[in-house]
């Protein structure tokens, strides 16, 4: 009772919200406040989490290049400070498309000249020519700087400045400690979720979205294990606004690849379907099913209305294809 009377106080706020933005219609962006400090910006792509303070703006991911200029045409209607930091949740185009734009945009905090004007140093080597920082895991930057025939897939200065090998690297920026979390293996190897901790919101990127089931890359490294054990964590991490789940403020707010902002229940509930078709496909390549006779037997049974897909960039049957391969491998 309690987890449904939140849902329905989670859905009029989202009502709220969107009554807000009345121009969201039509393929315009979407300005949607978390927090006093706190923004999402939706319908660039991947969702965009925007925290304001003194210290300037750090983003977590850029959106589609498509719609980079929108993006910082609205940052600058929030707030008049710099852009100084872009986080990458992941390798996906609709999330870090816009890095080279949103970045030029922004002014890097280690913007100082070691020399004379134009000689580089460290305004070159750490500062992203001027530009916002950008910051990854390794294997993202791998995966952002791999040629593509003969040619790298974006600019250098879309590629992660500040990358990490750890599980986790710490900021701390507008008086506020930020995580950014590498969960491996989930939807690519160089994935990450960004906790902001006394804000009380986690940015997921594309190891959550309410729009689909998860997306996993394979050939980069991604895996159905890796994505469970991403959701987990997570939930490890958020609180739901318990007992009291009437306060508009209340608990955890997870910002997902695609679609609104969840609450804790709401990534339990995915979590748990996912697991569920994890099972159903392990169970039935432990019979001997091939991939056909799997796709066939439906495992997605249930949720197939609410997240699939028979036509996009991302179907049912890729999904269903990307669990089995994933399992198999493991094998």
């Amino acid at each position: 009772m309690l987890l449904a009377l939140a849902a329905l106080v989670a859905g009029a706020a989202a009502t709220t919200v969107t009554a807000q933005n009345p121009g969201a219609a039509g393929g315009a962006l979407r300005v949607i406040e978390l927090r006093p400090n706190v923004h999402m910006i939706a319908g660039a792509g991947g969702n965009i989490t925007v925290q304001i303070g003194p210290d300037g703006v750090v983003l977590v991911d850029a959106g589609s290049g498509e719609k980079a200029g929108e993006v910082v045409a609205a940052i600058r209607r929030l707030t008049a400070q710099p852009i100084r930091y872009i986080i990458s949740t992941g390798p996906a185009r609709d999330h870090v498309g816009g890095n080279e734009v949103v970045a030029k945009a922004g002014q890097s905090l280690f913007l100082r000249q070691t020399g004379p004007a134009g000689a580089g140093g460290t305004a070159s080597a750490v500062s992203n020519q001027g530009a916002a920082s950008i910051v990854g895991t390794e294997m993202l930057l791998t995966r952002m700087s791999a040629p593509t025939s003969g040619e790298a897939p974006l600019p250098v200065v879309a590629w992660p400045t500040e990358t990490f090998s750890r599980r986790h690297k710490d900021l701390f920026l507008n008086r506020e400690g930020i995580q950014v979390i590498h969960e491996p293996a989930a939807h690519s190897d160089g994935d990450s979720i960004v906790w902001f901790r006394q804000s009380d919101v986690i940015a997921a990127g594309d190891i959550f979205d309410m729009t689909r089931f998860p997306a996993i890359d394979v050939d980069q490294g991604g895996s159905i294990q890796g994505i469970i054990a991403a959701l987990n964590h997570i939930l490890a991490l958020a609180i739901p606004s318990i007992p009291l789940p009437w306060l508009d403020e209340g608990g955890t707010i997870v910002v997902p690849g695609h679609g609104r902002p969840c609450e804790e229940a709401e990534v339990v509930e995915y979590r748990d379907m996912v697991t569920v078709i994890r099972d159903r496909i392990q169970d039935m390549i432990a019979r001997g099913m091939s991939l056909e006779q799997i796709t066939a037997a439906n495992p997605t049974a249930g949720w197939t209305r609410r997240f699939g897909a028979a036509s996009g960039p991302w179907t049912t049957g890729m999904f269903v294809e990307a669990v089995y391969r994933s399992l198999v491998a493991k094998t």
